[in-house]
Protein backbone atom coordinates (compact mmCIF):
# COMPACT_ATOMS: atom_id res chain seq x y z
CA UNK A 1 0.00 0.00 0.00
CA UNK A 2 1.18 3.12 -0.66
CA UNK A 3 3.03 5.38 2.19
CA UNK A 4 0.86 8.26 1.37
CA UNK A 5 -2.55 6.04 2.69
CA UNK A 6 -3.46 6.62 5.93
CA UNK A 7 -4.10 3.36 8.34
CA UNK A 8 -7.44 3.32 8.32
CA UNK A 9 -7.93 4.25 4.63
CA UNK A 10 -5.59 1.43 4.20
CA UNK A 11 -7.12 -0.91 5.86
CA UNK A 12 -10.32 -0.50 3.98
CA UNK A 13 -8.97 -0.50 0.66
CA UNK A 14 -7.45 -3.88 1.31
CA UNK A 15 -10.86 -5.14 1.75
CA UNK A 16 -12.18 -3.08 -1.09
CA UNK A 17 -9.89 -4.96 -3.82
CA UNK A 18 -10.19 -8.59 -2.24
CA UNK A 19 -13.59 -7.97 -2.66
CA UNK A 20 -13.65 -6.51 -6.28
CA UNK A 21 -10.49 -8.86 -7.21
CA UNK A 22 -10.86 -12.26 -5.22
CA UNK A 23 -7.11 -11.42 -4.74
CA UNK A 24 -4.51 -9.66 -2.64
CA UNK A 25 -1.63 -7.36 -3.64
CA UNK A 26 0.27 -7.86 -6.06
CA UNK A 27 -1.57 -9.59 -7.99
CA UNK A 28 -5.01 -7.74 -7.64
CA UNK A 29 -3.54 -4.64 -9.17
CA UNK A 30 -3.51 -6.50 -12.48
CA UNK A 31 -6.86 -7.42 -12.54
CA UNK A 32 -9.39 -6.24 -15.26
CA UNK A 33 -13.33 -7.35 -15.51
CA UNK A 34 -13.71 -10.63 -15.62
CA UNK A 35 -9.99 -12.09 -15.03
CA UNK A 36 -8.98 -11.31 -18.63
CA UNK A 37 -5.87 -9.52 -17.55
CA UNK A 38 -4.12 -12.39 -19.37
CA UNK A 39 -5.00 -11.57 -22.77
CA UNK A 40 -3.33 -8.18 -22.40
CA UNK A 41 0.04 -7.33 -24.53
CA UNK A 42 1.77 -6.14 -21.16
CA UNK A 43 0.83 -6.27 -18.00
CA UNK A 44 -1.53 -3.50 -16.29
CA UNK A 45 0.63 -2.57 -14.19
CA UNK A 46 3.33 -1.36 -16.67
CA UNK A 47 0.94 0.35 -19.04
CA UNK A 48 0.54 4.05 -18.53
CA UNK A 49 -2.59 6.11 -17.58
CA UNK A 50 -3.55 6.89 -21.58
CA UNK A 51 -3.32 3.39 -22.42
CA UNK A 52 -5.24 1.96 -20.09
CA UNK A 53 -8.14 4.24 -21.06
CA UNK A 54 -7.59 3.76 -24.14
CA UNK A 55 -7.81 -0.05 -23.91
CA UNK A 56 -11.05 0.90 -21.74
CA UNK A 57 -12.99 1.61 -24.84
CA UNK A 58 -12.33 -2.02 -26.64
CA UNK A 59 -12.88 -4.02 -22.90
CA UNK A 60 -16.23 -2.36 -22.60
CA UNK A 61 -17.44 -3.51 -25.67
CA UNK A 62 -16.07 -7.00 -25.57
CA UNK A 63 -16.51 -7.68 -21.95
CA UNK A 64 -19.68 -5.35 -20.87
CA UNK A 65 -17.40 -3.82 -18.50
CA UNK A 66 -14.03 -1.57 -18.38
CA UNK A 67 -13.32 -2.36 -14.66
CA UNK A 68 -9.34 -2.07 -14.25
CA UNK A 69 -6.95 -2.40 -11.24
CA UNK A 70 -7.32 -3.52 -7.78
CA UNK A 71 -9.89 -0.43 -7.21
CA UNK A 72 -11.81 -1.69 -10.19
CA UNK A 73 -12.01 1.73 -11.52
CA UNK A 74 -14.50 1.90 -14.56
CA UNK A 75 -13.04 4.39 -17.77
CA UNK A 76 -15.25 6.74 -17.17
CA UNK A 77 -14.19 6.72 -13.24
CA UNK A 78 -10.33 6.93 -14.43
CA UNK A 79 -11.09 9.89 -17.22
CA UNK A 80 -12.73 12.21 -14.26
CA UNK A 81 -9.46 10.95 -11.81
CA UNK A 82 -7.05 12.35 -14.65
CA UNK A 83 -8.87 14.93 -15.17
CA UNK A 84 -9.81 16.23 -11.38
CA UNK A 85 -6.37 15.47 -10.47
CA UNK A 86 -4.25 16.83 -13.19
CA UNK A 87 -2.76 13.31 -14.08
CA UNK A 88 -0.09 12.63 -16.50
CA UNK A 89 -1.57 10.53 -19.22
CA UNK A 90 2.54 9.41 -19.15
CA UNK A 91 2.08 7.97 -15.45
CA UNK A 92 2.09 4.54 -14.60
CA UNK A 93 -0.91 2.80 -13.81
CA UNK A 94 1.37 0.87 -11.07
CA UNK A 95 0.33 -0.63 -7.37
CA UNK A 96 1.28 2.95 -5.64
CA UNK A 97 -0.70 5.10 -8.12
CA UNK A 98 -3.89 2.99 -7.97
CA UNK A 99 -3.49 2.93 -4.07
CA UNK A 100 -3.48 6.89 -4.38
CA UNK A 101 -6.52 7.15 -6.69
CA UNK A 102 -8.71 4.62 -4.99
CA UNK A 103 -7.51 6.64 -1.79
CA UNK A 104 -9.07 10.23 -3.41
CA UNK A 105 -12.52 7.97 -4.18
CA UNK A 106 -12.65 7.19 -0.28
CA UNK A 107 -12.43 10.87 0.39
CA UNK A 108 -15.16 11.52 -2.53
CA UNK A 109 -17.09 8.84 -0.68
CA UNK A 110 -16.94 10.63 3.00
CA UNK A 111 -14.07 9.00 4.51
CA UNK A 112 -13.13 11.49 6.87
CA UNK A 113 -16.50 12.53 7.40
CA UNK A 114 -16.63 9.23 9.07
CA UNK A 115 -13.79 8.38 10.41
CA UNK A 116 -14.58 12.32 12.24
CA UNK A 117 -18.01 11.43 13.05
CA UNK A 118 -19.57 13.71 11.19
CA UNK A 119 -21.58 10.79 8.81
CA UNK A 120 -22.35 7.47 10.40
CA UNK A 121 -21.75 4.01 9.38
CA UNK A 122 -24.53 3.51 7.14
CA UNK A 123 -24.37 6.63 5.58
CA UNK A 124 -21.17 5.87 4.55
CA UNK A 125 -21.83 2.07 3.17
CA UNK A 126 -24.04 3.49 1.04
CA UNK A 127 -21.80 5.93 -0.42
CA UNK A 128 -19.12 3.16 -0.42
CA UNK A 129 -21.86 0.67 -2.51
CA UNK A 130 -22.37 3.33 -4.73
CA UNK A 131 -18.60 3.37 -6.09
CA UNK A 132 -17.68 -0.52 -5.90
CA UNK A 133 -20.72 -2.48 -7.18
CA UNK A 134 -19.54 -5.45 -5.01
CA UNK A 135 -20.66 -3.85 -1.73
CA UNK A 136 -24.11 -4.12 -0.07
CA UNK A 137 -26.06 -1.55 0.89
CA UNK A 138 -26.27 -1.23 4.51
CA UNK A 139 -29.69 -0.26 5.29
CA UNK A 140 -32.75 0.19 2.45
CA UNK A 141 -32.31 2.73 -0.22
CA UNK A 142 -33.14 4.16 -3.27
CA UNK A 143 -30.70 2.15 -6.04
CA UNK A 144 -29.48 3.38 -9.24
CA UNK A 145 -32.63 1.07 -10.65
CA UNK A 146 -34.95 0.16 -8.39
CA UNK A 147 -35.51 0.61 -4.13
CA UNK A 148 -32.58 -1.83 -3.07
CA UNK A 149 -32.99 -4.15 0.61
CA UNK A 150 -30.25 -4.06 2.92
CA UNK A 151 -27.42 -6.75 2.05
CA UNK A 152 -28.64 -5.44 -1.68
CA UNK A 153 -25.91 -4.23 -4.54
CA UNK A 154 -26.81 -0.41 -4.62
CA UNK A 155 -26.73 -1.76 -8.77
CA UNK A 156 -28.76 -4.16 -8.14
CA UNK A 157 -31.38 -4.79 -11.15
CA UNK A 158 -28.97 -3.31 -14.00
CA UNK A 159 -28.24 -7.11 -14.64
CA UNK A 160 -24.57 -7.12 -14.46
CA UNK A 161 -23.46 -6.47 -10.69
CA UNK A 162 -24.29 -8.13 -7.58
CA UNK A 163 -23.40 -7.57 -3.75
CA UNK A 164 -20.11 -10.03 -2.99
CA UNK A 165 -19.69 -9.45 0.34
CA UNK A 166 -22.29 -9.44 3.77
CA UNK A 167 -23.91 -6.06 5.12
CA UNK A 168 -22.40 -7.62 8.17
CA UNK A 169 -18.76 -7.66 7.13
CA UNK A 170 -19.09 -4.44 5.62
CA UNK A 171 -19.82 -3.04 9.62
CA UNK A 172 -16.81 -5.14 10.74
CA UNK A 173 -14.84 -3.61 8.88
CA UNK A 174 -16.40 0.05 9.29
CA UNK A 175 -15.89 -0.45 12.74
CA UNK A 176 -12.18 -1.17 13.06
CA UNK A 177 -11.10 1.54 9.88
CA UNK A 178 -13.08 3.87 12.59
CA UNK A 179 -10.89 2.54 15.46
CA UNK A 180 -7.83 2.88 13.91
CA UNK A 181 -8.40 6.47 12.45
CA UNK A 182 -9.21 7.64 15.95
CA UNK A 183 -6.48 6.42 17.68
CA UNK A 184 -3.74 8.19 18.60
CA UNK A 185 -0.10 7.16 17.98
CA UNK A 186 1.44 6.40 20.69
CA UNK A 187 4.18 8.66 20.80
CA UNK A 188 7.45 7.97 22.34
CA UNK A 189 8.92 9.88 25.38
CA UNK A 190 11.63 12.13 24.73
CA UNK A 191 14.85 10.95 25.72
CA UNK A 192 16.57 13.24 28.62
CA UNK A 193 19.34 14.81 26.43
CA UNK A 194 22.83 13.98 28.07
CA UNK A 195 24.31 17.52 30.10
CA UNK A 196 26.95 18.23 28.84
CA UNK A 197 30.33 17.94 30.99
CA UNK A 198 31.20 21.97 32.41
CA UNK A 199 33.98 23.31 31.02
CA UNK A 200 36.85 23.03 33.40
CA UNK A 201 37.49 26.21 35.78
CA UNK A 202 40.82 26.73 34.42
CA UNK A 203 39.71 27.16 31.26
CA UNK A 204 36.57 29.51 31.11
CA UNK A 205 37.23 32.70 29.77
CA UNK A 206 34.76 34.09 32.78
CA UNK A 207 36.63 32.76 35.51
CA UNK A 208 40.29 34.58 34.49
CA UNK A 209 38.07 37.87 33.79
CA UNK A 210 36.89 38.30 37.01
CA UNK A 211 39.88 36.87 38.60
CA UNK A 212 42.01 39.16 36.78
CA UNK A 213 39.84 41.89 37.19
CA UNK A 214 39.70 41.59 41.11
CA UNK A 215 43.23 41.42 41.16
CA UNK A 216 43.95 43.79 39.20
CA UNK A 217 41.16 46.60 39.59
CA UNK A 218 42.39 47.58 43.10
CA UNK A 219 45.58 49.02 42.05
CA UNK A 220 44.04 50.61 38.74
CA UNK A 221 41.96 51.91 42.05
CA UNK A 222 44.66 53.32 44.15
CA UNK A 223 45.99 57.00 43.45
CA UNK A 224 45.66 60.12 44.67
CA UNK A 225 42.28 59.03 45.91
CA UNK A 226 41.67 59.34 50.00
CA UNK A 227 42.64 55.62 51.66
CA UNK A 228 39.37 55.25 52.72
CA UNK A 229 37.70 55.75 49.46
CA UNK A 230 40.63 53.45 47.92
CA UNK A 231 39.37 50.57 50.42
CA UNK A 232 36.04 51.12 49.83
CA UNK A 233 36.83 50.52 46.02
CA UNK A 234 38.90 47.83 46.92
CA UNK A 235 36.18 45.97 48.47
CA UNK A 236 33.47 46.71 45.96
CA UNK A 237 35.58 45.22 43.07
CA UNK A 238 37.10 42.50 45.05
CA UNK A 239 33.44 41.30 46.00
CA UNK A 240 31.80 41.24 42.57
CA UNK A 241 34.56 39.27 41.44
CA UNK A 242 33.77 36.39 44.15
CA UNK A 243 30.45 36.95 43.29
CA UNK A 244 30.71 36.43 39.60
CA UNK A 245 33.38 33.25 40.58
CA UNK A 246 31.32 31.73 42.89
CA UNK A 247 27.95 31.54 40.55
CA UNK A 248 29.85 29.54 37.89
CA UNK A 249 28.44 26.34 37.98
CA UNK A 250 31.29 24.62 38.12
CA UNK A 251 32.71 26.40 40.75
CA UNK A 252 29.08 26.13 42.58
CA UNK A 253 29.32 22.23 42.21
CA UNK A 254 33.07 22.18 43.84
CA UNK A 255 32.16 24.36 46.78
CA UNK A 256 28.80 21.56 47.96
CA UNK A 257 26.55 24.71 46.26
CA UNK A 258 24.81 23.05 43.31
CA UNK A 259 21.84 21.02 44.03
Amino acid sequence: MDRTVPAGAALLLAFVYETETSLTPPECYEVIYGHRQDRLSKPLTRMTVDEVIAAQRNWSRRHRSSAAGAPQFIRKTLMGLKEELGLRGSQIFDANLQDRLAYHLLIRRGYHQFVNGEIDRTEFGRRLAGEWASFPVLDATRGAKRQVRRGESYYAGDGLNKQLVSPEEVEAVLDKVYALANTKAHKPEPRPQPEGKPEPVAKSKRFWTWLLTGIGAPFAALGDLHPAAQITIVVLIAGFAIYAISSMPAVRKKLGLAS
